[in-house]
């Protein structure tokens, strides 16, 4: 029973602790990526290589995140054990995940202002030159279908992005009938203009938008699951001391 009061027990109670820690750091990691490549950012991929660091980041997370999760469990199992080989392979492994983390972090924050700054006038002229129509087979429209209908909006800056684009000369039309506000009615002819018909607007700036808070999900979950890995390292590196 004295052992139970021991400094080395009292580590290794707070090791497991730290651990379970870890492990649900990845499980954040691995919920956010899943939310960011499955459901929020769907919508972005219309941007192209603009927005492309919202995919690359989040399927990061993904593999951060299992191998997080793992690493908690096993580093359990090391402490339990006291395998000095798991526990060094286990801190040695959170400190480059640690570190690609905060690489992660920055990545995101450093490229949502090209997304700002770039990507308005690039996919104006994409848009022109390559959206075909409504109910049209290749993914570029099909994209823009979804999110003119989604998000209520029509064109990039506004709904004369098609005047004069590839779009207008092969249909005929001023607008595609994802830019209407009711799909059905006899007035979506694609040329009567009326605010009561169509949606006037651009997309860009609700796109912006939710870049802007996929961003923001992006960073501050990854620098939370750094923040929560830390005392866990921490604990791993001195648990291998101890054993040493």
């Amino acid at each position: 029973m004295a052992e139970t009061h021991t400094p080395y027990y009292s580590l290794k109670k707070l090791f497991s602790v730290f651990s379970g820690v870890t492990a649900l750091s990845g499980m954040i990691l691995i919920g956010l990526s899943i939310y960011v490549n499955f459901r929020g950012a769907v919508l972005t991929k219309v941007l192209g290589l603009s927005s492309a660091y919202l995919f690359h980041v989040g399927y990061l997370c993904l593999v951060m995140g299992s191998v997080t999760v793992l690493l908690g469990f096993a580093r359990r199992h090391g402490a339990a054990k006291e395998s000095r080989g798991t526990l060094l392979f286990g801190f040695l492994v959170m400190v480059i995940i640690l570190t690609v983390e905060i690489m992660a972090d920055t990545v995101v924050l450093a490229f949502f202002p090209v997304v700002r700054e770039v990507a308005l006038e690039h996919n104006f002229v994409t848009l022109r030159k390559n959206y075909r129509g409504y109910k049209e087979p290749d993914d570029y429209s099909m994209r823009w279908n979804v999110v003119m209908e989604k998000l209520k909006c029509c064109g990039v800056k506004n709904y004369t992005d098609f005047s004069g684009s590839s779009f207008e000369r092969v249909t005929g039309h001023t607008y595609p009938r994802s830019c209407c506000k009711s799909l059905g009615t006899v007035d979506c002819d694609g040329r009567k203009v009326s605010a009561d018909i169509i949606h006037q607007e651009g997309c860009f700036p609700k796109l912006l938008k939710i870049t802007r808070t996929q961003s923001a999900k992006l960073s501050g979950g990854c620098l939370g699951a750094a923040v929560m890995q830390l005392p866990g390292i921490l604990a791993t590196l001195l648990l291998f001391i101890k054993l040493g």
